[in-house]
């Protein structure tokens, strides 16, 4: 029994004295009840002098419930309690109720197995939409949060004040949000937000605010309250698809193409050529990263061929990691690779950067950015007809085609300027070839070369998404050197590309621009140089000029840096890919904005240009 609290002191005990208990909550005024030793007052030892102290108590029997493992705590048995558990033991406890009730048993471990199974059937059964246009209104991921104000390193007000602002942005959005509800249109249901999505969106709009104006927290919110307040449910509709897709999709509002802007230096062109030489960048050393410095032997390439021989085209796909077999020239009924369709995720996985705040909302989960579906759940969203293969190593590279070093022009025109390039590749048969060379003179940006590559084995892949190469490319493309004609299928959207017949041919044309001493510039060159099959000693790496604080392997990529330093952006073309011109202008951008700050550099330390008359 429970102790007493003397609410029922006052009514009789129903059993009078036949009551057995040993603490009975009812009153038993009258009975002959064992009473509680009376505790002596205490005294003042000053007068009384010292007394005996009572023997300490034993420590209370601890037992454990055999049925359900907690400890019960057995009452000090006094000689009045032992009569009575005496009395009891001789009568039997068969009348007493706690003993005449039923004890379900517990469950067996079979029909926990059923209950579990039950409830994940339940939970595979529960619908979940990844559409971007309308969500489903179950979600995954929602966080569980109450309408508090999250921690701040520096809170813009007091949380007293935020709390007030926080419940009434959150009173507007109920409003709007119960008369998208009331609409009771299917097509609309799926922005109708649950309590805790909506809390969270009143959460992410407050943190917002405090974070990128504290200056002017207040006068924002109270301006975003009244602008909920007056909002149309369309308008409603639009704010919470961007809610939606940001936190749940990890989507970006599209923006508006803007035009590239014009990078200068404020320096004569002969300045920025003479500082370049500056920043050479030495690859020796650096082989294992996948610079290839030295030609491959003839003894090289014979055992590479033979370990190619003897594989029987198994690969390794670069996409599912599955095996493969590839067969270049094709198999007699016509097939280019086994294993059926690949299944893979296109994009990189993107792991969230730890917040101060991840203890209280919980860390994101990385997630692969094509269909911001986190790792681990699925195999991938994107099927390809066929399994590719990418070759790295130089002697199987060489194999292929064999690479070739920078020739010196004795042509009298003196030394060559830069040359800034880029270059897009393909899964062919034979693994990751060229399919695009685009150089361009630098700095002044003009066009030297731009064409199509044929490559040596048959297409797998033309790898569009990032090449940006389609097959209507190739079947509107006309041979380099000969004129445009008047009319072309892809007259109206401008002149057709030019095409080559190899990747020797395409390299022959950049060499036209190159002395072994001329700088050439790229971003992570050694994949375009391997693709290019190019051996030049003299070139400027935008990842080595730009190193990531972890080192090599680790890179930053064009398009992060171009953003970071340039304030451009590049690569915005989604599905259609790169375009390479692009791509070689912002890589030459780059390496002339470290141009300006290698000037700033060596004229503190004294020196001048000495220009030639």
């Amino acid at each position: 029994m429970f102790t007493p609290l003397g609410l029922f002191k006052a009514i009789a005990c129903p059993e009078g004295k036949e009551c057995e208990l040993v603490t009975c909550v009812f009153s038993h005024k009258g009975n002959t009840k064992p009473q509680e030793p009376q505790q002596a007052p205490q005294s003042n030892l000053a007068k009384d002098g010292p007394r005996l102290q009572e023997p300490a108590q034993k420590r209370r029997k601890v037992e454990h419930n055999e049925h359900t493992g907690i400890p019960t705590v057995q009452p000090e048995m006094t000689a009045d309690r032992r009569r009575d558990a005496e009395k009891q033991s001789h009568r039997g406890i068969s009348h007493l109720h706690s003993v005449s009730r039923r004890i379900s048993p517990p469950p067996a471990k079979s029909q926990l197995h059923e209950r579990e199974e039950g409830i994940k059937a339940n939970d595979a059964a529960t619908p979940t939409s990844t559409a971007k246009n309308g969500p489903s209104p179950l979600r995954r991921n929602v966080p569980k949060e109450s309408l508090n104000p999250r921690m701040l390193k520096k809170a813009p007000a007091t949380h007293s004040v935020r709390s007030s602002i926080l419940q009434k942005l959150h009173t507007a959005m109920s409003t709007l949000n119960g008369k998208m509800a009331g609409l009771k249109d299917n097509e609309k249901s799926s922005l109708v937000l649950s309590p805790d999505e909506l809390i969270v969106m009143a959460l992410d709009e407050e943190q917002k605010a405090a974070k990128e104006t504290p200056s002017v927290y207040g006068n924002v919110v109270k301006l975003r309250i009244v602008k909920f307040q007056k909002m149309s449910l369309e308008d409603w509709g639009k704010e919470v698809l961007a809610h939606l897709n940001a936190r749940y999709y990890k989507l970006e509002a599209p923006k508006p193409a803007q035009p590239a802007k014009t990078f200068t230096t404020g320096m004569e062109e002969d300045e920025e050529i003479a500082i370049s030489r500056m920043l050479r960048t030495e690859l020796k050393g650096k082989e294992k990263f996948g610079y290839i410095t030295s030609i491959p032997s003839q003894e090289e390439i014979e055992k590479a061929k033979s370990g190619i021989e003897a594989a029987q085209g198994w690969e390794k796909c670069d996409r599912c990691a599955g095996r493969f077999q590839v067969f270049p020239g094709r198999r007699e009924d016509g097939t280019l690779a086994t294993g059926g369709r690949c299944t893979y995720h296109p994009g990189k996985i993107i792991r969230p950067v730890r917040k101060a705040t991840d203890h209280i909302t919980g860390q994101a989960d990385a997630y692969f950015p094509c269909c911001n579906e986190p790792v681990g759940t699925s195999a991938g969203c994107t099927k390809a007809d066929h399994h590719v293969f990418k070759v790295s190593e130089a002697k199987r590279l060489a194999a292929v085609l064999q690479f070739e070093e920078t020739p010196t022009h004795n042509d009298g025109k003196g030394p060559r300027k830069p040359v800034t390039f880029d270059c897009e590749m393909a899964y062919t048969t034979l693994g990751m070839e060229l399919v695009r060379l685009t150089a361009l003179s630098w700095p002044g940006g003009e066009m030297l070369v731009d064409v199509l590559v044929k490559p040596l084995g048959e297409i797998l892949d033309l790898n569009s998404r990032y090449s940006g190469i389609f097959p209507e490319h190739y079947a509107n493309a006309i041979p380099y050197g000969s004129p445009v004609p008047e009319s072309t299928p892809a007259k109206e959207k401008g002149d057709p590309m030019r095409v080559v017949d190899s990747p020797a041919a395409a390299r022959a044309l950049l060499f036209e621009f190159l002395d072994p001493d001329t700088p050439l510039i790229g971003h992570a060159i050694d994949n375009d140089l391997n693709a290019a099959r190019i051996i030049h000693p003299t070139i400027i790496d935008t990842v080595l000029l730009y190193p990531h604080p972890r080192g090599l392997p680790i890179r930053y990529s064009l398009k992060h840096l171009t953003k970071l330093h340039l304030e451009r952006d590049i690569q915005m073309s989604g599905d259609k890919g790169h375009d390479s011109k692009e791509d070689a202008l912002a890589t030459g951008d780059l390496v002339r904005h470290k141009v300006v700050e290698k000037a700033k550099v060596i004229k503190r330390a004294g020196w001048t240009f000495k220009h030639h008359t």
